[in-house]
């Protein structure tokens, strides 16, 4: 029966072309992340967006390094999620349409085809993790505060995103590792920077 729903769920997606993906992790025979794990297989760039009433770190984290733009807890109000839906079609659509490619470095991050590029590897990036290089790439050596991704983000610095952006942050460092010349750091209590170890 799994494997029923695994392949009508996949077949339906590959059908439809969904501009955007909202899936419950703790889905009836199918857990939403293997589900997201098997379409990024062959759609690396559509959003997802998961929900969930999982509220530890490692599964946040692990909902962002499938690529999920975005993880909603419940409870939740309905139009929190219409929202959250609204501002990654926004990012998605606002970023196809501009040329946004910037490097630093050994790294080029592509927002528009959500890419980046580290020492000639590619690496796949979710909706969120281009916002937040591209915030960060365009202030290199600065400190970007937290709250100024939030709001680039979702539009608000409510304290409860926080360890989502935590999250994010997270699954960029272990990409931004393999650099030679880029490190991302914490401010404590302040935000992130994002250091150049030669002249940009």
């Amino acid at each position: 029966m799994k494997n029923d729903l695994r392949t009508i769920g996949l077949r339906l997606f590959r059908e439809s072309v969904p501009d955007i993906i909202v899936a419950d992790v703790m889905m009836p025979k199918l857990d939403g992340f293997e589900m997201v794990r098997l379409i990024r297989l062959t759609s690396p760039s559509v959003p997802v967006l998961f929900l969930s009433a999982r509220t530890a770190l490692d599964d946040v984290v692990k909902g962002f390094e499938l690529g999920a733009g975005d993880y909603l807890r419940k409870p939740f109000q309905i139009l929190e999620l219409v929202v959250r839906i609204k501002a990654l079609l926004k990012r998605r659509f606002q970023g196809a349409a501009e040329d946004t490619n910037l490097s630093i470095g050994d790294c080029t991050l592509d927002f528009a085809s959500q890419r980046l590029e580290i020492g000639g590897v590619t690496i796949e990036l979710s909706h969120t993790d281009a916002v937040i290089v591209d915030e960060l790439f365009r202030h290199p050596n600065e400190v970007v505060e937290a709250k100024t991704l939030m709001y680039r983000i979702w539009q608000n610095d409510d304290y409860n995103n926080l360890n989502r952006l935590h999250g994010f942050i997270y699954k960029l460092r272990k990409y931004l590792s393999k650099s030679t010349s880029l490190e991302l750091l914490n401010v404590r209590g302040v935000g992130y920077k994002l250091a150049t170890s030669k002249p940009v």
